[in-house]
């Protein structure tokens, strides 16, 4: 186990530096501020190593945070279950994909910056979804900015074959992620609990899932 940072720190982290060095010289309690800041952005941006398990017969949460929000809906003609994790200043912040298959879509959503604890946040708000396809059908995953978040960072294109569990972006301080998936996965959690990104089991194929099963992970 080490403890490892997200690339997307080294902008932020260099400038707060170069700060800290010039108050130093000049003016002390901002050189204590800017240490503050820079103490804060090496917390935001930490990348713990994760044990993903396997399989396409599981959905392995996408972000860390609380769940917030369940509920169903339609795409197309399809039932959809919508799982919403709200992500606080003080959660690990990179996003990993739920499942293996191959990129579909990817859809951009200009928008508000509401609050993303609101329900209305997931039509109204800044968003970037990317639709997945595996042998179940198109699982989504959508990255939701917040009143906090202005930045919404995803590293994969379309028709790029994916690998569950890998990370694939990153919302800058304070958002919301929604993960939507058909009605042949099964619920594994509940409103209230929090989920850890790349390890929680979200939901399970419970025609094909056997309780004592040993999963492969990585």
């Amino acid at each position: 186990m080490y403890f490892r940072f997200h690339k997307e720190i080294s902008t932020s982290a260099i400038i707060v530096f170069l700060l800290i060095i010039f108050f130093y010289f000049i003016y002390i309690p901002f050189f204590v501020f800017f240490l503050i800041i820079l103490t804060f952005i090496l917390y935001f941006f930490r990348d713990p190593e994760r044990t993903i398990p396997l399989g396409e017969d599981i959905l392995v949460a996408p972000a860390d945070g609380l769940i917030t929000n369940i509920t169903k809906l339609k795409i197309g003609k399809k039932n959809y279950t919508k799982i919403s994790i709200f992500l606080s200043v003080f959660d690990v912040h990179i996003q990993r994909l739920p499942t293996s298959g191959k990129l579909e879509k990817i859809d951009y959503f200009e928008g508000k910056f509401l609050s993303a604890t609101l329900d209305k946040s997931s039509d109204e708000n800044e968003r970037l979804t990317i639709s997945i396809k595996n042998s179940k059908g198109i699982i989504q995953v959508t990255q939701i900015a917040g009143l906090i978040a202005r930045r919404i960072m995803c590293y994969i294109k379309e028709n790029d074959d994916l690998a569950q569990g890998e990370q694939y972006g990153i919302i800058k301080f304070g958002s919301r992620v929604d993960l939507s998936f058909p009605e042949v996965y099964s619920i594994n959690v509940a409103e209230g609990q929090r989920s850890i990104g790349g390890e929680t089991i979200i939901a399970y194929d419970k025609k094909t899932l056997k309780q004592d099963r040993k999963f492969k992970t990585i």
